[in-house]
């Protein structure tokens, strides 16, 4: 179904990259909604699955990441990873450690009750994220990839918004 016909517009879009930032952000806020709704019954958000997953998959060779680390890796400051590994680390979910040579630095490592909800989740995440991805072949997924790829760097190389290189926005609606 068309986007413009989905959200009830009376007239079609008369820019079609507009039309295509508009599906991107709409079908991210999609995602989104789903991904909150998944992770819910298994009382973790799709935040707390990502940190889970970088821990197991980006680690070092003890499983460990910094806060620095895990601040780059998901692109939030490191006072939002701060909180949310408070939050883990209450919950039972992630532990932080000392790093020999380093008082100021802590490493944060998946408990073992991390690791058994990890366990439990991460297949039924994995057939989610191919049922929703089925729409697409492996070519077209490939090809998805590289160009909200270069959509990226192009983000990054024409600046901040609002200073005549970008206009419009990705959250309104019509032409």
């Amino acid at each position: 179904m068309k986007l413009s016909e989905e959200l009830g517009f009376k007239k079609d879009f008369s820019n079609p990259s507009h039309e295509a930032l508009l599906n991107v952000y709409y079908a991210a806020s999609l995602a989104r909604k789903r991904s909150a709704e998944f992770f819910q019954s298994y009382g973790v958000t799709d935040v707390q699955f990502n940190l889970m997953m970088l821990l197991r998959y980006q680690g070092d060779e003890s499983g460990g990441l910094s806060q620095v680390e895990l601040s780059r890796m998901m692109l939030v400051n490191r006072a939002n990873v701060t909180a949310l590994i408070d939050r883990m680390e209450r919950a039972g979910l992630v532990v932080r450690a000392s790093v020999p040579g380093d008082r100021r630095t802590k490493s944060v490592h998946l408990s073992e009750e991390g690791i058994g909800l990890l366990l439990e989740v991460e297949e039924k995440y994995k057939r989610e994220v191919a049922g929703i991805m089925n729409a697409l072949d492996p070519g077209e997924i490939r090809r998805l990839v590289e160009m909200l790829e270069k959509i990226r760097t192009n983000l990054r190389n024409i600046g901040p918004a609002g200073k005549g290189k970008f206009s419009g926005s990705a959250g309104t609606a019509g032409g």
